[in-house]
């Protein structure tokens, strides 16, 4: 099941990487300003963003397994619209259908695999996000085979995988349905948190703090790395999107090995690292060469992405019993500050240009010193 729900979770986000694989095209066809294309991605996050903590805390209380197929039936809608989308406003009201089927997707899905998990929290959630990331590398190498030589057309192409998802969901929801019971006797078992609340609200305000810095950072490579590497090396679009293709395939990696290990060593050891860790990397990447600047957006990619896996499930453990809710508003906050994220950084390439966003979004991961102050769960729950 937790292979079933990263498989369909690989579907889902490599649909959504369509979104900004196919901005140059869009860009050059409409007559885009920057601006318009950090809207775009804004109205996709938010609408995300907004409805995925409601979601998660509805059924936290009321399980809808059957959510699952549903959620992937309103994506398969919003891309089949999107490849017949002429103009700013209707590729708006497209992804924001994109949207609400990732609000429903995400807080179901990371719940199946807790439930699925054996215990191995970390493992579970770091296998089902791997599956997305994977999905958002391949989604830019996709759409420059298909999408990029022939037009926006055929960006229906990828409702095929929309549809083998809703059947694989199908299939998930089943298995969900029948063992609801089980995981509601999970839950009432799980007892209560011994931190004071106090602790417990100061350490989930940190913890948003560092997805800020993470997502904020992450969003300017997601929406404008290809643009980065256009104006400041003069690539092409297919080189370029190569390159997205190599720094989301290192963050997909970086996802998989951060859970595990936060499972091994504590979670608060890999959020130091993973945050922290990839500033001398980003303060040095604006001023190297092509060469340089993909090794490092790779490193950047791999350490940074290390780090989601490991919130979540130290989030979930701050606030136990309400696995969906906190999954809900971390994921949420994930894409409500990729969507602030790219609308500002898109009107500060407007203002100053492309490379001065890379050299401005360098400081951001110094946010992770914070991380000194959330306290250590392992040692608050043997005691």
């Amino acid at each position: 099941m937790i292979g079933a729900v990263a498989v369909a979770h690989l579907i889902n986000d490599l649909i959504q990487a369509v979104i900004p694989a196919i901005y140059p095209i869009i860009k050059e066809t409409y007559g885009l300003s920057f601006t318009q294309i950090g809207l775009i991605t804004l109205s996709y996050q938010i609408t995300a963003s907004l409805l995925q903590p409601a979601i998660g805390f509805s059924t936290d209380r009321h399980p809808r397994p059957f959510l699952l197929p549903v959620g992937m039936a309103i994506t398969l809608c919003g891309i089949l619209l999107l490849s017949l989308a002429h103009g700013f406003l209707p590729i708006v009201g497209s992804v924001m259908l994109v949207g609400l089927g990732s609000a429903i997707f995400h807080p179901e899905g990371s719940r199946v695999a807790r439930m699925a998990s054996g215990g191995k929290f970390g493992l579970a959630q770091s296998t089902f996000q791997v599956g997305g990331n994977s999905g958002s590398a391949l989604g830019p190498l996709l759409a420059a085979a298909i999408v990029v030589p022939y037009g926006q057309s055929h960006v229906a192409w990828f409702g095929v995988f929309g549809l083998a998802a809703i059947a694989l969901l199908y299939r998930v929801s089943s298995w969900y349905s029948t063992h609801l019971e089980w995981f509601r006797r999970k839950k009432s078992a799980s007892g209560a948190n011994p931190l004071p609340k106090r602790t417990v609200l100061l350490a989930l305000g940190i913890l948003g703090l560092l997805v800020f810095s993470k997502f904020f950072y992450l969003a300017s490579f997601t929406s404008y790395y290809t643009f980065y590497l256009i104006e400041r090396f003069h690539t092409g679009v297919s080189q370029a999107q190569f390159y997205l293709f190599l720094f989301l395939g290192a963050v997909a990696a970086g996802t998989f090995l951060g859970g595990p290990i936060g499972d091994r060593i504590g979670r608060k050891a890999v959020i130091w690292f993973s945050i922290l860790g990839v500033a001398p990397f980003s303060l040095l990447m604006p001023h190297v060469d092509l060469f340089w600047t993909a090794a490092l957006s790779m490193v950047i990619g791999f350490i940074l992405a290390s780090a989601f896996s490991a919130i979540v499930v130290y989030a979930q453990e701050l606030v136990p019993g309400n696995v969906g809710m906190i999954a809900g508003i971390f994921f949420g906050m994930s894409f409500g500050f990729a969507g602030i994220a790219a609308a500002l950084l898109g009107k500060l390439a407007d203002w100053k240009g492309i490379v001065t966003v890379y050299e401005v979004c360098a400081y951001l991961p110094l946010i992770g010193i914070l991380t000194v102050f959330l306290p250590n769960l392992k040692k608050k729950t043997a005691a």
